[in-house]
């Protein structure tokens, strides 16, 4: 079948300028231009990457400009720009000023969708987004229905919107930034999974943040979804403006009362979803279904089976899908074990929200923390988790950080200071952290910081881990 029908009639002649290059950027412009647009990318950086996008896009009739993303092009009405890009960019001035309206990716394809355009369940909050989202369409694809898994998980919204394939449902990962920039989307159902301190130096407050992250809920047909333990995000439900009819749907790890999904006795269940919501509960899964079945993760199936059940899936298709499902690498991924110690390769866990959630985990534990903090605090973090310590390894640019805290909050517990970023600092670490454990424990590999001090992105840490893992599996072989 054919992809949903995009109307041309406004794009012809507009001017446009595409703010960025990059995995949003260019399939923005590439579609613009072939509604007939006149675009404009301008873009920050002017390497290798960018000069070799530009050439792509220039043969389309596409306008690059590298080296130059602050000065806005003459006679641009429309600016469309990459989520990273912080509101308070000379270009957004010279844009407000020009009155040309500034949409992000996700805005553009909102607007781009034909009359008989899948309807879009939404996710965002500051982590488990795209675990949830795949566990979603593991659920909505053992229901039978056409999906998949976009926006900021990888696959561009436009090219779901715009392409060939026709969908049923599609199941959306949205971060605080392309939210932002989607004044107009209105979601079917969406959820908030939880609200920590992130990404603030982009936002400018925890208040910003939030309420970038609570546009998820605006217009929303059929349900909010909230998490029972984080009263911000039903905070965030009470304040939208939903269509008459819409319900709050709650999620615990508890048993549910009632329009909430919980757990009871191993079951996950739905007490919202039901046609009796004082008395019965529907059973969806067991909690063995989830993979890996820890307090967090079972969170996140609960959401994506609540934004399922709003969709109108049967209880069967929740437990298929999350008995097919299985969680991207670096997330609380199982390595190894060796010795009676287990290997667990958390490098997802890049603030200290995350981590916290990994901690709570496993006991007792051998924790490899460190790298880049972005002006995180640890002292909460490690005074929540000292019970469960049994020594820490500390790696990356900002390990003091969480060394004082340790000093401070934890200071029975071993700490190795590991003063090197070469390339064999994580092998390093590994030893450390198994001369430290003792059979039964967990080394758990948690940063509670971004990567790029000593590597390309968490993918690439937690690679060295799992290599540095498996090298020790060969010496104890």
């Amino acid at each position: 079948m054919g992809g949903p029908e995009v109307s041309t009639g406004d794009w012809r002649g507009r001017r446009v300028t595409v703010a960025g290059l990059g995995v949003s950027g260019v399939p923005a412009a590439r579609v613009l231009a072939g509604l007939g647009a006149e675009v404009t990318v301008v873009n920050d950086g002017d390497d290798e990457r960018s000069r070799a996008q530009a050439e792509e896009l220039t043969a389309l009739g596409v306008t690059v400009r590298l080296g130059d993303g602050d000065t806005l092009p003459d006679g641009t009405q429309l600016v469309v720009t990459a989520p990273g890009w912080r509101p308070d960019k000379p270009l957004f001035a010279a844009a407000a000023k020009a009155g040309a309206e500034v949409w992000g990716d996700v805005e553009l394809a909102w607007r781009l969708r034909g009359p008989d355009a899948a309807p879009w369940l939404a996710v965002t909050g500051t982590n488990g987004k795209t675990t949830t989202v795949r566990m979603l369409a593991a659920i909505l694809a053992a229901a039978g229905l056409r999906t998949a898994a976009v926006g900021n998980i990888g696959v561009s919204l436009l090219d779901a919107v715009t392409g060939d394939e026709t969908y049923d449902v599609l199941a959306v990962e949205l971060s605080s930034y392309q939210l932002h920039w989607a004044p107009s989307l209105r979601a079917h159902s969406a959820a908030v999974l939880n609200l920590a301190p992130d990404h603030l130096d982009w936002h400018g407050s925890m208040e910003a943040y939030a309420a970038d992250k609570g546009r998820v809920y605006e217009g929303n047909q059929v349900a909010c979804v909230y998490n029972t333990a984080d009263k911000a995000t039903e905070d965030l439900v009470r304040a939208a403006d939903v269509e008459e009819g819409c319900r709050a749907i709650g999620f615990t790890l508890s048993t549910p009362g009632p329009s909430e999904l919980g757990v009871v006795d191993g079951l996950l269940v739905d007490r919202a979803f039901v046609d009796d919501r004082r008395e019965k509960a529907q059973e969806l899964a067991e909690v063995t279904d989830v993979t890996p079945a820890v307090p967090h993760n079972i969170a996140n199936a609960l959401a994506a089976a609540a934004l399922a059940r709003a969709y109108g899936v049967e209880p069967s298709a929740v437990r298929d899908g999350l008995r097919a499902f299985r969680p991207d690498p670096h997330r609380m991924e199982h390595v190894a074990e060796v010795g009676g110690v287990t290997y667990i390769d958390d490098s997802k866990a890049t603030n200290t929200h995350a981590t916290e959630a990994s901690l709570a985990s496993y006991d007792p534990i051998v924790w490899i923390a460190g790298g880049l903090a972005k002006g995180a605090t640890f002292g909460e973090l490690v005074a929540g988790a000292a019970a469960r310590l049994r020594g820490v390894v500390l790696i990356g640019a900002d390990r003091a950080l969480i060394g004082e805290a340790l000093a401070r909050h934890a200071p029975q517990v071993p700490v190795v200071d590991l003063d090197r970023t070469d390339t064999g600092a994580m092998s390093a670490a590994v030893h450390e952290a198994t001369r430290l454990a003792q059979p039964g424990d967990t080394v758990l590999m948690a940063p509670a910081c971004a990567s790029m001090d000593m590597f390309a992105n968490y993918n690439k840490r937690g690679e060295a881990f799992a290599e540095a893992v498996r090298s020790l599996s060969a010496e104890h072989a």
